[in-house]
């Protein structure tokens, strides 16, 4: 049986930390307080904002190729009818 005795595991999140940036990754494994606290809120206050407009983008979007395809759908139908009689 192996020991675990001074081992730690590491999670995903911390290689993509390590990944983004080596410094940052270091300082969280050693629970350092980071100073730039007002620009890492306004960062992600920031990418918040972001993310709730793509969303509202790709709802846009569908809401879109809804449209389209219900009125090319409601044409079909119209024209079809419209040459039969």
């Amino acid at each position: 049986m192996a020991s675990s005795r001074g081992r730690r595991t590491i999670r995903a999140s911390e290689i993509g930390s390590f990944v983004f940036c080596q410094r940052a990754w270091w300082y969280q494994r050693q629970d350092k307080e980071p100073l730039n606290r007002e620009e890492l809120a306004a960062g992600t206050n920031y990418h918040r904002i972001h993310l709730r407009q793509a969303r509202a983008i790709n709802l846009a979007q569908m809401v879109a190729w809804l449209l389209i395809f219900s009125a090319l759908i409601f044409l079909t139908i119209w024209f079809s009818t419209c040459f039969i009689f």
